[in-house]
């Protein structure tokens, strides 16, 4: 393992406590703190990109007031990144919004995330 690389464990852990975090997080420094000081966040991909722990804190602040629930569907590993498949569920006063998007993350050595692309359209979004 070079000194850029993550293990698959410690990758996996990571994305599993941001999952958990984007499902129960009653703040969002609990989401942003899983977050490397200088990281990125793409979300989606082809947006403005969000710098820095704040920002991502204050980008997740939509959805705290909301109930949701997060379930991994695959992941894969190499290097310094994971690629997952995920779904979201967030209950609104109009219904069950859900998205399955794909999303790509890098991590420094101590497994925390250092950029987020998040892949996925307004067209992927399902209202029930």
């Amino acid at each position: 393992m070079t000194p850029t690389e993550v293990t698959r464990e410690k990758a996996l852990s990571t994305v599993n406590q941001y999952l958990t975090a984007i499902a129960d997080a009653t703040s969002t420094e609990q989401i942003a703190i899983l977050y490397a000081e200088g990281a990125t966040v793409q979300d989606p991909v082809g947006s403005d990109p969000i710098c820095g722990r704040k920002a991502i804190a204050a980008f997740f602040t939509p959805l705290i007031h909301t109930r949701r629930e997060t379930e991994l569907l695959n992941f894969r590993h190499s290097g310094d990144s994971a690629a997952f498949h995920f779904r979201v569920r967030t209950y609104t006063a109009d219904g069950v919004v859900t998205i399955e998007p794909f999303d790509v993350m890098t991590f420094d050595v101590e497994g925390h995330i250092t950029s987020t692309k998040a892949y996925w359209s307004p067209e992927d979004v399902r209202m029930s």
